[in-house]
């Protein structure tokens, strides 16, 4: 599990990098994209010094993509499995902003899993968000 999420950092940080380089708009056609993920988890799997958020908050109507990730995963029983949405348009790296930034983002150890926990109902869903960039100029 470490080593995954460190390969989800790498890349999230590359693709910040990129995104961040200011070249003066040379790659017109280069776009960010924001994965938000949700899956539910037992209670059981909450770190004793997470925050649990209620999903009703006004908080989740400010992030694109949010309130659907946590529906997708209560509507599909998402245990095992992280249910996504994926935004691919201009911005959506700062998503990924807002997801750690304006909400209690858990930054877990070991075998503790990373991001927001929200009610939902009689669950509590686990919301994480990852960004990239293009890597690539077109060649055309």
């Amino acid at each position: 599990m470490v080593l995954s999420l460190l390969a989800v950092g790498a890349a999230a940080a590359a693709g910040y990098v990129l995104s961040s380089r200011g070249d003066g708009g040379a790659d017109t056609g280069s776009r960010s994209k924001a994965n938000l993920g949700a899956r539910i988890v037992d209670r059981s799997e909450i770190p004793d010094g997470a925050t649990i958020v209620d999903a009703s908050s006004d908080r989740f109507s400010e992030i694109p993509g949010a309130r659907r990730a946590i529906r997708r995963a209560v509507r599909n029983d998402a245990r095992e499995e992280w249910a996504h949405v994926t935004l691919d348009r201009d911005g959506a790296w700062s998503i990924v902003d807002a997801v750690r930034s304006s909400l209690p983002y858990y930054d877990g150890s070991d075998a503790e899993y990373n991001g927001v926990y929200v009610r939902h109902g009689d669950r509590i869903v686990l919301l994480d968000a990852i960004g990239w960039a293009r890597l690539e100029r077109p060649r055309h």
